[in-house]
Order: C-alpha cells, then sequence, then structure tokens
C-alpha cells in the first residue's frame, strides 16, 4: 500500500492539471490537434476527388475532339456528295436534249447523291450533337474539380493556421483556421454534390 493515499478530489484535481499544463499543453491544443487531423484527411478527399474529376473532364473533352472530327468530316463528305450532285445535274441539263437516255441516267446519279447526301447530313448532326453533350459534361466535371479544388486550398489554409496557432499559442488564429476549414468544408460538400 503507497504511503500517502489521496482523496478522490485531489486526484481529480492533479488529473485535472496534469491534462491542462501537462505534455500536451492547454487543452485547446488538443483540439487544434484533432482538427487539423481530421481536416487533413478531408484535404486528402477532396484532392482525390479534385483529380479524378479533373481526369473525366479530360477524357470526355477528348471524345468530343474526336467527335468533333468525325462530325466535321461528314460536313466535308455531305459537300462532296453535293458537289457530285450537282456535276451531273448539270452534266444531264447539257445533254437533255441531245441525249436524253445518258441525260437521264445523269440524272439518276445527281439524286442518287441528293439522298445519299440527307442521310450524311443526319450523320453530322447526330456527330454535333454528341460533341455538344460531351462539351456540356466535361464542364460539369471541371465545375465540379473546381469545388474540390477550392476545398483543398481552403484546407490547407486552415491547416497552416492550425499550425501557426499551435506555434504562437494563439487561440484566435486556430478559430480564423476552422473558419477557412469550414469554408472548406462548405466547397467539399458542394463537390459531392454537384453545386
Amino acid at each position: 500500500m503507497p504511503e500517502e493515499d489521496l482523496e478522490t478530489g485531489e486526484l481529480k484535481e492533479n488529473l485535472h492539471h496534469a491534462v491542462e499544463h501537462g505534455r500536451g499543453g492547454p487543452r485547446w491544443t488538443q483540439y487544434l490537434s484533432v482538427s487539423t487531423a481530421v481536416l487533413a484527411v478531408l484535404a486528402a478527399v477532396a484532392s482525390l476527388q479534385s483529380g479524378a474529376f479533373s481526369n473525366n473532364a479530360i477524357l470526355v473533352k477528348n471524345d468530343g475532339v474526336l467527335q468533333q472530327a468525325r462530325a466535321s468530316d461528314a460536313w466535308s463528305y455531305f459537300q462532296a456528295k453535293g458537289t457530285r450532285s450537282a456535276v451531273f445535274a448539270a452534266q444531264a441539263e447539257a445533254l437533255a436534249s441531245s441525249n436524253p437516255t445518258v441525260a437521264g441516267r445523269l440524272r439518276q446519279e445527281a439524286d442518287r447523291y441528293k439522298e445519299e447526301q440527307k442521310e450524311i447530313q443526319q450523320q453530322a448532326r447526330e456527330l454535333e450533337k454528341k460533341v455538344q453533350e460531351d462539351d456540356e459534361r466535361a464542364e460539369a466535371f471541371l465545375e465540379r474539380h473546381h469545388q474540390f479544388a477550392r476545398a483543398v486550398t481552403f484546407s490547407q489554409i486552415s491547416i497552416a493556421l492550425a499550425a501557426i496557432a499551435a506555434l504562437m499559442k494563439k487561440k484566435w488564429l486556430w478559430f480564423l483556421g476552422l473558419g477557412a476549414g469550414i469554408t472548406g468544408l462548405v466547397f467539399l460538400g458542394r463537390g459531392f454534390w454537384g453545386g
């Protein structure tokens, strides 16, 4: 048995004093440490999400560029078919009186090219619609990327302010850092919910 018995009240007072002034410093610095660790985890999550949405935007934008190239090719093909149709129609017109049989075949060719031109025009418009959709999707991904990037920025500011607050033992700096952290959380939420 120890030589000196401690009363419960004294034990609680000694424990409280050790927590307040012991190895951890003032009690608020313990909360500062926990809040900083939580913000670091949230910053890491936001950073990963920011990168993922940035990559998705790039992939969708690249697909849009590919679709735009295909649409341009389709429009060029459309123009070529139109030119061939016009040439055959002009030849048919020129030969209509002198050689009606050949003129009839040339008109058929001109009509065939006109019909093909309609199909190509529809394909080109569908490709352009896909390009527009890809652009809109890429913009949406980029907006979410920006929300997560802002969350990372404000979380890092918060962590830096917390570190300065701990070094300088300035509680108000920690509160300022918490404000930046809350702002980062708002952006993190907006990133997850597409705002």
